[in-house]
């Protein structure tokens, strides 16, 4: 997970950003023992990806 995201996010990281983000959702789905920290986890990682899709305008399912 990136540790903060802000409005004046540059988009030139999204390629590697995403990436890494989506790495990590993949593992978080595959390892949740359904607790609501990995829940919430996941659910950040998740926001993660949105922001940088909406702001970089990537298209692609998350």
């Amino acid at each position: 997970m990136l540790e903060q995201l802000e409005s004046d996010y540059n988009c030139a990281n999204a390629g590697s950003d995403l990436h890494e983000l989506l790495q990590e959702a993949e593992q978080l789905r595959a390892q949740s023992n359904g607790s609501k920290e990995d829940e919430e986890r996941l659910n950040r990682v998740e926001n993660q990806i949105r922001f940088i899709r909406n702001k970089c305008s990537i298209t692609g399912e998350s």
